[in-house]
């Protein structure tokens, strides 16, 4: 039998609040089963959990996650995955390293003062 975890688990292991929980949920990020009104989670809604808050250290936003996700189901196939993730880590590193470039400017341009 598959290891389910309620809210309240989730919420303790990933130091998140239940309600961030819930909207991931209403984004369609993961999508627990129901008991009434308790959610179940499944492991793979766990995983999916532990990509979601990757993907927002990362910089992403949770269209941008869900969309890197949801790539795992994809029928294309492994390589067309890993081709996509690179491209996006690619676009995220490059828009990073303009703000990057931009904030060193700003502060050495303070430094004049």
């Amino acid at each position: 039998m598959e290891q389910t975890f309620s809210i309240s688990d989730l919420a303790r292991e990933f130091d998140i609040t239940p309600r961030t929980i819930r909207h991931y949920e209403a984004e369609g990020l993961i999508a627990p089963a129901r008991e009434g009104q308790r959610r179940i989670y499944s492991g793979r809604d766990r995983v999916r959990l532990a990509l979601v808050l990757r993907g927002k250290r990362l910089g992403f936003s949770l269209a941008e996650a869900k969309e890197i996700i949801d790539l795992y189901a994809a029928p294309q196939g492994e390589a067309f995955q890993l081709r996509t993730m690179l491209e996006k880590l690619d676009e995220k590193r490059e828009m990073l390293e303009d703000k990057r470039r931009d904030l060193d400017a700003a502060i050495s341009n303070m430094d004049k003062y």
